[in-house]
């Protein structure tokens, strides 16, 4: 397998200074997902996202980054039709080997590190208000260093799914410049199958069936952590555009172009379609303007502003009406309704970037069989990537039990985790109307 060429000295100080600014996405995703909760676990769901933000990282450091390696590094193969296929790296555990010195291949490793927490952080916005934090550090082993660093082997680190164009003909294999599946869908899909595994909080669902609305304690926290999100998926979407992609450095501009227009167009669709209940609602606007930053990855530095947009567009709307979906139809409770934004948003961003990617004249395969290409991807996302993480959480389940006991869920995970509220001076709570 040929290594890719070295990165300008432009691009790798652009790609840096992206880089920079991608912890900004996770501290707005820890703000959303803590003010879509209710005020007694509000500080429990912040001590989380910091613990899994740090062991994501270390597990990465360990074996992750070992799993997914980089492109024209050694990797095991299976022939198939007289064609090498890649499925995992061949890498060494804790970085060995690798030269921290603005190479390609240190800053993927950097850019993993990040990434791997962000995916982690998405299941914590399914699992609120009942989601131990023992259980949820130890998920995100799992999920930073196996299931993230294999899918990602495959679609950033020279595997089988990026070989789709050389070997298949189709494109330039899966392209996700950002993360839209690699990122944003795996997480989507760990949040699903916990909440399956978790099932719905106490007082959800009515004897009927019927679910009873939990609103969030904080849609200040909610909105500012909207506010945190654009830099850092611009950011996010940059850094992963040179790097995978290898576009020029002065195509960023145009990354956070598309990253501005297809958040816009997400809260905005997601805003009009809330308010066929009679008026806007701020969280699901706030879904909105999520799910256009997660549909954007994937094409980020191959669609034209117009199709950003309309990207964002459809995200915001499949955002709104996808998470009455699962709650009605699957019983998924969800509180940050992060299975709609980042599984289902990041599907559609996904797909949209064979439908309107525009790649370079010359390049290997050109855009013919690009869409067959993401389907493929997508394909395997469903198939065995969402099968395998939620077989394993059910196997952790099984040795560290996930849902917290009864009482820690009435009293709140902040009392009952961590012995202290977020708002022990301004915050009293009743469970007269939520709570059976």
């Amino acid at each position: 397998m040929t290594a890719p060429p070295l990165l300008s000295e432009t691009a790798v100080a652009v790609c840096m200074a992206s880089l920079l600014f991608v912890p900004l996405a996770g501290a707005g995703l820890a703000l959303i997902n803590s003010g879509l909760g209710r005020s007694r676990n509000a500080a429990h769901t912040m001590m989380a996202s910091l613990c899994v933000l740090a062991i994501a990282a270390v597990a990465y450091f360990i074996a992750g980054f070992a799993w997914q390696g980089f492109a024209g590094w050694p990797a095991h193969a299976v022939t198939v039709a007289g064609k090498s296929w890649s499925w995992i790296s061949a890498g060494h555990f804790f970085f060995r080997g690798l030269a921290l010195n603005g190479s390609p291949a240190s800053l993927a490793a950097w850019f993993g590190m990040l990434s791997a927490g962000l995916a982690a952080l998405i299941p914590l916005g399914s699992g609120a208000e009942r989601w131990r934090l023992r259980a949820a550090c130890a998920s995100t082993v799992l999920l930073a260093g196996w299931t993230y660093p294999l899918f990602a082997h495959w679609a950033w680190g020279g595997g089988w799914l990026a070989q789709l164009g050389a070997n298949g003909g189709l494109g330039r294999g899966f392209v996700d410049a950002g993360g839209s599946g690699v990122i944003q869908v795996v997480g989507g899909l760990t949040a699903l199958s916990i909440a399956w595994i978790l099932g719905p909080r106490r007082g959800k669902y009515a004897a009927g069936g019927m679910p009873a609305a939990i609103p969030g304690h904080n849609v200040v926290l909610v909105l500012l952590g909207c506010l945190l999100a654009l830099p850092g998926w611009a950011g996010l979407n940059s850094a992963g555009s040179l790097l995978f992609l290898r576009v020029e450095p002065g195509r960023v501009v145009l990354i956070a172009v598309n990253t501005t227009l297809a958040a816009a167009m997400g809260a905005l669709a997601a805003g009009m379609t809330s308010s066929r209940f009679g008026k806007p609602d701020a969280s699901l606007t706030a879904n909105g303007w999520i799910s256009g930053l997660v549909a954007s990855s994937a094409g980020c530095a191959l669609v034209t502003p117009l199709a950003a947009a309309a990207i964002g567009l459809v995200a915001g709307g499949l955002a709104a009406l996808s998470a009455e979906w699962f709650e009605l139809r699957f019983a998924v409770d969800d509180p940050s309704g992060a299975v709609s934004v980042h599984a289902v948003g990041g599907i559609w961003g996904v797909m949209a970037a064979g439908f309107w990617g525009r790649f370079p004249a010359g390049a290997m395969g050109g855009s013919s069989g690009q869409w067959v290409a993401q389907l493929v991807g997508i394909a395997t996302l469903l198939g065995f990537v969402f099968p395998l993480t939620y077989a394993l959480n059910r196997l952790l389940n099984r040795f560290c039990p996930y849902r917290v006991e009864p009482e820690g869920e009435r009293q709140g995970l902040d009392l009952y985790e961590l012995g202290a509220g977020a708002y022990p001076e301004f915050i009293t709570h009743t469970d007269d109307l939520t709570l059976g």
